[in-house]
């Protein structure tokens, strides 16, 4: 209680300082100035560009917005200090808001990128409040006046390999801009991929292979400049190049293969996102074009990540390769005792009922052959849709000549098996199923021929 009563008491001692008033005096005013700044930014931007999703527009609107009220604050609360500087004012609090101002708006700006460049996860998490911490800690320290001293004592504490120092400053350092350099990149990679996304003139293979060139070389130049920056020499990186270059004739080979195959896809576009392929007894459509693998997405919403080697070493059926549009074969039996012509035509009639079936190429039936059980007919239609899936459109097909074929009497025969009795062998045992086969109630008929559906028997 007793500390309670005593910051309350300085407060109220600070507040009746008549000198503290003019800071209270620049301090209200720049905040509502800051404000209708944001809101003024805001509305502006509302009515003079347009929102196209996750377009360059709609980017930099967002990220405007989590900046601006920070930065005008800080800029009102800038000259309101130089002010009462030239006044002889004090002016301490405004001397204390302007690191915390910096640091609201690099944190506000950091985490923007962070969720823009990563998926949602624990590790997204973790990493806006490391952020967020690392930040308000390194400005506790400078307001406090521990900064000098605590960077001292870090760098103290050192490591020499050759002729290069190593501190547990300078690897923090390095830590530190590596992070930032990449993220910078990954969220400058993604926010050029998205525009690329918006060229419609621009097929969708190179918009990949572009995307992945650009993001490639953005994280290279970011790692090299944060390299430059801490001090370490370029030229050391030529041993460690060998070393990658052992890694991958052994570890790291497949990765790398997977990598180059990639890029084989790209650029001989032979799979694109969008195509319909079967590989491993894998159906299903491309969904995405990744630096390892592709994403295949099945009718049941399941996505296989298919490494892209499998695609240039294994046989892979694309059904929209050259053509989009794929013939589905729809096998179909009637009775010998019905017309076959007059169910070819029920058949294209019911083909005509899907809507997704095509009309150019037109559905065409054939008579296969004169099968044991009946006359196998044959339906081929079109479709253009492969994505969609197949077996929906066989079951519309399916049902619809059924219904048609019950209407006209038409019969789908069962399976027939024709039955020949020889001989039986000698035995008393057998005197009853003689006695029986004599009376005349069943006889098994003794030749094939054309049935109704049923196993052939006669009285």
């Amino acid at each position: 209680m007793d500390a309670i009563y005593n910051l309350a008491a300085n407060i109220a001692g600070w507040g009746m300082q008549a000198d503290n008033w003019w800071q209270l005096a620049v301090i209200i005013p720049a905040l509502a100035a800051s404000w209708a700044v944001q809101h003024g930014l805001k509305r502006w931007l509302e009515l003079h560009t347009v929102d196209d999703g996750e377009g360059f527009r709609h980017l930099a609107l967002r990220s405007a917005m989590r900046i601006v009220w920070p930065l005008s604050l800080l800029f009102f609360m800038l000259i309101g200090r130089e002010i009462l500087e030239s006044l002889a004012y004090p002016h301490g609090l405004l001397n204390l808001a302007v690191p915390l101002l910096l640091s609201l708006a690099l944190i506000r700006i950091l985490i923007y990128m962070l969720r823009k460049s990563f998926a949602p996860g624990p590790a997204l998490k973790a990493g806006e409040n490391m952020v967020a911490t690392g930040i308000w800690l390194v400005v506790g320290l400078h307001l406090v006046g521990w900064l000098p001293a605590v960077r001292g004592g870090l760098d103290a504490l050192a490591l020499k390999i050759g002729q290069t120092r190593i501190s547990l400053l300078s690897a923090l350092e390095l830590t530190v801009l590596i992070a930032l350099a990449i993220v910078v990149a990954v969220w400058l990679s993604g926010l050029i991929e998205r525009q690329l996304h918006s060229f419609r003139y621009v097929s969708a293979t190179i918009q990949v292979g572009l995307a992945k060139v650009v993001k490639f070389v953005l994280i290279t130049v970011a790692l090299l400049l944060a390299l430059n920056l801490v001090g370490i020499d370029l030229t050391a990186f030529a041993v460690f190049g060998g070393a990658l270059g052992v890694g991958l004739g052994f570890g790291l080979q497949r990765i790398a293969s997977n990598f180059i195959s990639g890029f084989i896809l790209i650029m001989d576009r032979s799979i694109k996102p969008g195509d319909v392929i079967t590989v491993d007894n894998k159906y299903g459509w491309v969904e995405e074009l990744r630096a390892r693998y592709i994403v295949v997405r099945n009718r049941d919403g399941v996505d296989t990540l298919i490494p892209n080697e499998t695609l240039i070493t294994n046989q892979v059926i694309n059904w929209s390769y050259g053509d989009r549009n794929v013939r589905i074969k729809i096998p179909v039996q009637i009775s010998y005792d019905d017309d076959p012509e007059e169910a070819m035509e029920l058949m294209l009639k019911a083909a005509a009922t899907s809507s997704r079936v095509l009309k150019d190429p037109a559905p065409a039936v054939r008579l296969l052959e004169f099968a044991d059980s009946g006359i196998s007919l044959e339906l081929r239609v079109w479709i253009g849709d492969p994505e969609a899936g197949s077996g929906n459109v066989r079951s519309d097909v399916n049902l619809a000549i059924w219904r048609a074929f019950k209407e006209a009497g038409i019969t789908i025969p069962y399976p027939q098996r024709d039955l020949h009795l020889k001989s039986l062998p000698a035995g008393g045992g057998n005197q009853r199923l003689k006695q029986s086969l004599s009376e005349p109630v069943f006889t098994a008929t003794a030749t094939t021929g054309p049935g109704n559906g049923k196993n052939q028997e006669s009285a």
